[in-house]
């Protein structure tokens, strides 16, 4: 059974609201969530070190929670321990019927999420013993928003695949780095969708909303400017040889095949940022 946090109105697109509790088998078809107390969360997350996981763009509810779902199995097999360990999946509303067209429009609604994410956290989560965050692509913005606004200082942030500017963390989030007491990056060559999509879809971005500078790579491409200090972790360059695309870091939320898969080892490194134990790929 997974915890989320559910920001969406609908199973596609739709605007943002106020987080929801659900709980149930994110894995299961038909999917059937229950929506639970805010007040039972809280006594769930009471004591326990809790990480949030964010899923990226141009993903529907359905596929976000079963792909959040098999995340969570995973990383309690690498480590997690569920009698101090709380993991919950965040389901924000990062989609529409035209997924291209809408993009540019994306990062105000994982701003907004972000921003409500970290109110809930203050309101309801106040009583956990540490708050943690990993994310996928421009789950990196949700992020970083709630952190930057956080009351209390995060204690681990994973950023796989991050769409946001390579230099996000020392102009844009300086503030979320400062909040946080370790941040690690996952970042490869290969992923065509931030070598080639990103430039063009955060220059549309900017043109509407001019909050960052034009013309960046993405963080999830070839990792932050060097020299990195702390508290940004290495390493976070996956060799080129390994081809890991911009859809090899968290579980697929279907059926289909993908053989062999490469989610488990960034689903690893997760775990071991979190447990803060030293990292041995990439």
């Amino acid at each position: 059974m997974t915890l989320y946090l559910s920001f969406r109105t609908q199973r596609v697109g739709g605007s943002v609201v106020d987080p929801r509790v659900l709980q149930g088998d994110g894995t299961k078809k038909p999917l059937g969530l229950t929506l639970i107390e805010n007040a039972l969360l809280q006594n769930y997350a009471a004591g326990k070190h809790v990480l949030f996981g964010v899923h990226g763009f141009n993903v529907s509810l359905d596929y976000g929670a079963s792909s959040l779902g098999k995340l969570e199995a995973e990383l309690f097999r690498s480590g997690l321990a569920p009698n101090t360990d709380l993991f919950i999946g965040v389901l924000w509303p990062g989609d529409a019927w035209l997924p291209v067209v809408n993009y540019p429009f994306e990062g105000d609604d994982a701003m907004d999420c972000g921003r409500r994410l970290a109110g809930f956290c203050t309101r309801w989560l106040s009583s956990a013993q540490s708050l943690s965050f990993v994310s996928h692509s421009l789950g990196a913005r949700v992020v970083l928003e709630a952190v930057e606004h956080l009351e209390r200082k995060a204690r681990v942030v994973c950023l796989t695949a991050p769409a946001v500017n390579r230099d996000a963390l020392t102009s844009e989030y300086s503030s979320a780095r400062s909040q946080a007491s370790s941040i690690s990056i996952l970042a490869s060559h290969s992923d065509q969708v931030l070598k080639l999509a990103y430039p063009v879809g955060d220059l549309l971005a900017d043109i509407l909303h001019n909050d960052h500078k034009l013309f960046q790579p993405a963080l999830g491409y070839g990792g932050p400017p060097l020299p990195a200090a702390s508290p940004i972790q290495s390493p976070w360059q996956i060799a080129d040889r390994e081809h890991v695309g911009h859809g090899d870091y968290l579980p697929p939320g279907d059926d289909k095949s993908h053989d062999p898969p490469k989610w488990p080892r960034p689903a690893a490194f997760m775990a071991r940022a979190f447990l803060d134990l030293p990292q041995t790929w990439p």
